[in-house]
């Protein structure tokens, strides 16, 4: 399908122009203005409209197996819920069990992914250390595209990675020229504390956030940071939800160190409150970790995305069904963690924080893909509307209005975290590989139409390098002395 984007605004990260935008073969063949239309295009009419690179949502779980449950939305009916609200590509997560071979798992998932209705890639979990898993993270990096590993410091007694896996991982993604990723939460707090309030008779919805104060994420980024500063890795630390943890992040880049933070779009958007409605249902159904806020952290997350601190935003996608959370009826901590919300974050980001003025839009395509597509090594293949680049494309209409509910919401989920917020500028085509697979409220996904997207690995950073011959160098003074 070759495809003439006609009389829209092109808005990249750093610039805007008035033009055309052709499509041919999958790829962005020609910006500019009066472009002519090839014989059999498709003409899309863009008047007074935008026209942007596809989102990336760089943190989803799709079909993921957690709790003793498999989420709602598989890859084809998440990665369509993504295409209806602007999001083009995702970067989901391959989570092996503990002692699980990361091969053995990458190969599951790969499986559950082939039904992508859009472009999809991986980021890779060490949830355990041996020889075996320093190998296979060198296949991964080598043979199958993989960039990023992620290390969760929560979940203690199922995937925790403790300080061992942790300093083990990262130098050996220093070494594949890969990104280490994080969820900071100090686990071990997070288990006393639910033992403590379960122990106390405080077992409903309302005390996930009691056993997750801002203080257990801060220390487990700040932590996370100093073991990236010894070793010399850059850092990026996901769901970053409180003033806390934003307050280390400054601090470490304010040092030259190289962290990059991701908010999901609930974090700048929902408050604590939402915990202790008095619906069990739905105060459970905002169940996730790291807990929805107070309000004042939402001030610090936007400050810190408009200043260029917080760097990607996401969903963090994982659709556990009412059904599902009722697992945790008599005991929270057993509800299980997740929230749907990859088809709203474009809409709900433009809605709270263009219109607000917190953004440009030229800063809301880089919060919302072209950042997320130059950490992980994407650009310009994804996050540009430029010659060459994937014809991933979002026909953006600044006016459009609706209020979010959960009759017209794609996911499977059964309910939307965002019910009932009214939000103006919406998605009015979305492009994907060069099809349109969303045309004004009509969607046109077909299953496995998407595509495994590999990732190259970094160059060694030198300044990275020089450190590990510092702690060499020390090492042999000690072990001399």
């Amino acid at each position: 399908m070759n495809i003439l984007i006609r009389g829209g605004t092109v808005i990249n990260a750093e610039t805007s122009i008035k033009a055309d935008v052709l499509t041919q073969d999958g790829k962005i063949a020609a910006i500019g203005t009066d472009l002519e239309a090839p014989a059999g295009c498709t003409i899309v009419d863009a008047g007074g409209a935008f026209v942007m690179p596809g989102g990336i949502d760089p943190h989803t779980h799709m079909e993921l197996p957690f709790m003793g449950t498999v989420t709602k939305d598989d890859f084809y009916t998440g990665t369509s819920a993504g295409v209806s609200g602007g999001t083009t590509m995702i970067i989901d997560f391959v989570i092996p069990d503990p002692k699980q071979p990361l091969m053995e798992a990458w190969k599951n998932w790969n499986g559950w992914a082939e039904k992508s209705a859009s472009d999809y890639s991986f980021h890779v979990a060490v949830t355990w250390w041996d020889q075996s898993v320093h190998d296979d993270m060198g296949t991964l990096v080598r043979e199958h595209g993989v960039n990023s590993f992620k290390h969760f410091m929560a979940y203690k007694n199922a995937i925790m990675a403790d300080d061992e896996v942790l300093v083990n991982s990262f130098t050996r993604a220093l070494e594949l020229g890969a990104l280490p990723t994080v969820h900071a939460e100090n686990g071990e707090l997070v288990f006393q504390m639910q033992q403590r309030l379960v122990a106390q008779g405080i077992t409903g919805p309302e005390a996930h956030p009691l056993s997750r104060p801002p203080a257990v994420e801060a220390e487990a980024a700040e932590r996370a940071i100093r073991i990236a500063e010894v070793l010399g890795t850059p850092l990026y630390i996901v769901h970053v939800s409180s003033q806390d943890s934003v307050d280390a992040i400054i601090r470490a880049r304010s040092h030259g160190q190289r962290v990059y933070g991701e908010v999901l779009a609930g974090h700048l958007t929902i408050d604590e409150t939402v915990y202790r409605n008095a619906d069990w249902n739905i105060a459970a159904a905002h169940v996730m970790s790291p807990p929805f806020r107070a309000k004042h952290h939402q001030d610090a997350l936007w400050g810190a995305l408009a200043a260029g601190h917080l760097h990607t935003t996401a969903t963090d996608h994982c659709a556990f069904c009412n059904e599902q959370k009722a697992m945790g009826k008599d005991n929270f901590a057993k509800i299980p963690n997740g929230c749907a919300g990859v088809e709203d974050r474009m809409s709900v980001i433009w809605d709270a924080g263009v219109n607000s003025g917190r953004l440009t839009p030229n800063e809301f395509v880089r919060v919302t893909s072209t950042n997320a597509a130059q950490i992980f090594n994407l650009y310009p293949r994804k996050g540009a509307v430029q010659v060459g680049s994937d014809a991933d494309l979002v026909v953006w209409d600044p006016a459009a209005t609706k209020t979010i509910t959960t009759a017209a919401t794609v996911s499977k989920v059964g309910y939307n975290i965002f019910e009932g917020r009214s939000v103006q500028g919406l998605a009015k085509v979305t492009v994907s590989r060069g099809k349109i697979v969303w045309n004004d409220g009509e969607l046109r996904t077909e299953r496995g139409a998407g595509r495994y997207v590999k990732r190259p690995a970094f160059a060694p950073v030198f300044g990275a390098l020089k450190r590990q011959a510092e702690l060499h160098a020390a090492h042999a003074v000690l072990r001399a002395a």
